[in-house]
């Protein structure tokens, strides 16, 4: 792994303490990785691409990486604390989510489109998020969005930001078509996924298939 010297290293007996000992009650989340306070089930170039990456991201609509843990086959990343959790814990329950107001969801838009912004243009990388979600979209205790878990994102140079795989990866109904059917992802695959998020925090339902006066859809299909 690239030296980082601006990220500390913990080891494990320090976030076993800190934590108490992985103990139920300190559990905050469920990650696709594994839980919210550890990340054994991680794989390996994921971990150290996120490491990597957020270390040299700083902007405040990025959570921000405090340190890490490599300890066997232990692979633990310790972020700041959020009071608030992740946005779909708000957005998908139905009384949670009447505490959301209109000026806090174009708050929490505006803030996730500053980040997406920032990791496009104006950061010295230029990353590809590849997968931005409800789940991914953390808030401090102003209700302020911080986007999270750059596993599966990836650098580009310039102007040259398309690209092609045979493994796509992300999660399904905030996967682009192309990306989806032909393996291409670009800065504009994360644009559609944010187009998906702003669908989702006006109306407060997931983007997958729901019944609306007696007919099936999905929340892209309900709106276009």
């Amino acid at each position: 792994m690239e030296q980082l010297d601006d990220i500390q290293c913990f080891s494990l007996y320090e976030v076993a303490r800190a934590t108490g000992n992985f103990t139920v009650s300190n559990k905050i989340g469920q990650g696709g990785f594994g839980p919210a306070y550890k990340s054994s089930q991680q794989g390996v170039d994921e971990f150290k691409n996120e490491v990597i990456y957020i270390a040299k991201l700083q902007h405040r609509n990025l959570v921000k990486l405090l340190g890490y843990c490599i300890h066997q086959n232990e692979l633990i990343l310790i972020y700041e604390y959020m009071t608030n959790k992740s946005l779909d814990w708000f957005l998908f329950d139905e009384t949670r989510s009447l505490m959301l107001t209109w000026p806090q969801r174009f708050n929490i838009i505006e803030g996730i489109a500053r980040g997406i912004l920032y990791l496009h243009q104006d950061s010295r990388l230029q990353i590809i998020h590849r997968d931005l979600k409800a789940t991914n979209i953390l808030l401090d205790g102003d209700m302020n969005p911080k986007i999270s878990d750059f596993g599966l994102a990836r650098k580009f140079v310039g102007h040259d930001n398309t690209n092609k795989t045979k493994k796509v990866v992300g999660t399904h109904g905030y996967i682009s078509p192309e990306y989806a059917v032909h393996g291409r992802f670009s800065i504009k695959s994360d644009v559609f996924s944010f187009g998906v998020l702003v669908l989702e925090i006006i109306y407060g339902k997931r983007n997958r298939e729901f019944s609306h006066r007696g007919h099936s859809d999905n929340l892209l299909g309900h709106v276009s």
